[in-house]
């Protein structure tokens, strides 16, 4: 029978403690290998969250796979912008400004895992983000990005 364990690890840093140890410690697993193996895949998001699957292919020779996912957006606009958080209050405080060069970056790498189908629709995504996080893109609204963008006085490529 497959089994799969979903988690969040931190980007390089898995271990065996909780959430990995005691959701596969009792598959008879060889953890340390799973760890390290997760570590590896996962070194490029250092600091971040990460979306883990591990699925046990086959129970009797304990063979598995394990499959690593984008970090959130949020996650990815702090760790491009370097900043630890986004604004409490964001219509009071702006943490950062972005440059649209940025914002297509992360649209870029979240690409697959967005709604949208173009990297125009994965920026608009991608500034809505920003809207909620205090952020601004080139010193403006990310709202007000967004309307030139698709009034085509932005031109995304």
């Amino acid at each position: 029978m497959v089994q799969t364990v979903k988690t969040m690890v931190e980007g390089g840093k898995a271990t065996t403690g909780p959430p990995l140890g005691p959701a596969l410690g009792p598959l008879g697993l060889n953890l340390g290998q799973i760890i390290k193996d997760i570590n590896e895949k996962t070194k490029d998001f250092l600091g971040m969250q990460v979306p883990v699957t591990v699925t046990v292919t086959d129970p009797v020779s304990k063979s598995y796979e394990i499959t690593i996912g984008i970090p959130p957006t949020v996650a990815l606009l702090k760790k491009e912008l370097k900043i630890e958080k986004g604004a409490s209050k964001r219509k009071e405080k702006t943490v950062a400004d972005a440059t649209l060069d940025q914002i297509k970056k992360v649209a870029k790498q979240k690409s697959g895992m967005m709604l949208s189908e173009t990297l125009e629709s994965g920026v608009l995504e991608v500034l809505g983000t920003c809207v909620s996080m205090g952020i601004t893109v080139e010193g403006k609204d990310p709202r007000e990005m967004q309307r030139l963008i698709k009034s085509g006085s932005i031109k995304v490529s």
